[in-house]
């Protein structure tokens, strides 16, 4: 019989990492999300490198993975069993190979923006979760590796089968003639897709050939597509379809109606999570709806339909009521998974919300005039203990004093929320022997639309 050979798409595509990884010195960055591609890149990359002489692993590789904070639990614990391998069996084998978490700083945290500022809950047209959450931790490490190198590689597991979208962005940042692209928005970093040839039944043809270097069984990774119907995605930049709709997202994603990914997990061996769709639903259904929203925007414009119905504008911030009450539906929900023995097993212990971000939204409710103490007091009342940090806290206004203040405000009708804010202000610059900075900004409170509307400009019928 003739010798016929038939062509391994595999075995070139080691090839080719092998080829890319020695002509430089630049350090790879692998985005991880555990899904199907990405966790294939990872392997050929692994398999690549163990294949290489000791003293031709010239340079390092980075695994970065991305922990929102608010990861669906199924996800984030497949993703930290996976990392921990990972790094272990590199070790073991001399490999230059590192992984790292990366999340958003507390003070971007979802839970903050939401609770503590008041952001509506996200929607297709505002997402403004993606950047925070996502792309701005993982660019904060690339930029890190790019100051410390001068240029660095981020390897992708992104394929063209994905969507026509995602194969335009492709085309679109590639250099001609040249295996790497341009990164959509980093100055010195490159983006090379190893396997965006491949269609879907070659990644998991590979996959479930064997266990992975790092002696794991993929047919777990399978189990939790079967359960999903869902995929997993490492977000770089904003092309990406939104999470929930074909993709693993955050479980408190609001950009779609429904969450399938939630759901086919609840009914496929996974009723544990039934309490974080609730709550999921529930920050769905209160997003729109005025009560649960400020008049006033922001920037002090206001909602309102004057003589001409194009001075119509948004509704504002969820209102300090309604933020008070979506913490106390957290913490019921934090308490209600962490008492069920299905969960923690599952998952461990993990909270909903951190201490340091329930400290964060307490400040900022602070400096917008709840004095009360009010993030404390709802712990208190939901969890049954104090927080660590909630007898070391002094008031500023004691309640005794607060009655007093708000008696006075309403004896002379002036708003209490604009006395907290220029109170507020005044703290802030107490002890300043320049009061520039002080005139300026009580002068911009001053200055604010809602201060200066009439009542019969806001409509009733949106209550």
């Amino acid at each position: 019989m003739p010798n016929i050979k038939f062509y391994d798409p595999y075995l070139s595509i080691k090839q080719q990492i092998t080829d890319i990884y020695q002509a430089d010195k630049r350090p790879w960055v692998i985005g991880y999300s555990g899904g199907k591609d990405s966790t294939l890149v990872v392997q050929l990359v692994f398999e690549a490198l163990s294949q290489l002489r000791p003293h031709d692993r010239i340079k390092q590789v980075y695994i970065i993975s991305s922990n929102t904070l608010v990861e669906n639990p199924v996800i984030i614990s497949h993703i930290d069993y996976n990392l921990g391998n990972i790094q272990q069996s590199a070790d073991a084998k001399g490999l230059p190979v590192s992984t790292y978490p990366v999340k958003p700083e507390y003070e971007k945290s979802f839970w903050v923006n939401l609770i503590g500022r008041g952001y509506p809950s996200p929607r297709q047209h505002f997402r403004w979760c993606t950047d925070r959450l996502k792309i701005e931790p993982t660019n904060k490490f690339i930029r890190e590796r790019i100051s410390e190198y001068g240029e660095v590689i981020v390897v992708l597991g992104v394929r063209k089968a994905e969507s026509s979208s995602r194969a335009q962005v492709l085309e679109k940042h590639r250099i001609e003639n040249h295996v790497l692209k341009k990164h959509t928005s980093l100055t010195n970093a490159y983006v090379f897709a190893p396997i965006e040839d491949l269609s879907t039944d070659e990644v998991w043809r590979y996959l479930l050939a064997d266990n992975s270097p790092w002696d794991t069984d993929h047919h777990k990774l399978l189990d939790i597509y079967q359960d999903s119907s869902e995929e997993p995605v490492f977000m770089l930049d904003k092309s990406a379809p939104a999470a929930g709709t074909s993709r693993f997202g955050c479980w408190t994603c609001t950009v779609v109606k429904e969450d399938k990914a939630l759901v086919g997990f609840i009914n496929n061996n996974h009723p544990e999570l039934e309490p974080l769709l609730k709550f999921r639903n529930y920050l769905y259904q209160i997003r729109d709806n005025p009560k649960k929203r400020e008049l006033k925007r922001k920037n002090g414009s206001i909602y309102y339909i004057g003589k001409d119905d194009t001075r119509r504008r948004g509704l504002g911030p969820f209102t300090l009521e309604a933020r008070k009450e979506m913490l106390q539906e957290l913490l019921t929900t934090q308490s209600t998974i962490l008492s069920d023995s299905a969960y923690t097993s599952k998952y461990g212990f993990q909270l909903l919300i951190s201490e340091e971000e329930l400290k964060l939204i307490d400040n900022i409710w602070m400096d917008q005039g709840n004095w009360e103490n009010s993030v404390p007091k709802i712990f208190q009342q939901i969890i049954g203990k104090p927080l660590q940090w909630q007898e070391q806290e002094r008031p500023l206004f004691t309640q005794d004093e607060l009655r007093v203040l708000e008696d006075a405000c309403n004896e002379n009708d002036i708003p209490l929320e604009l006395v907290h804010k220029l109170l507020k202000v005044e703290e802030k610059h107490y002890g300043y022997k320049f009061k520039h900075g002080l005139y300026k900004e009580m002068h911009s409170i001053l200055c604010q639309d809602w201060l200066h509307i009439d009542e019969d400009e806001v409509t009733s019928n949106d209550f």
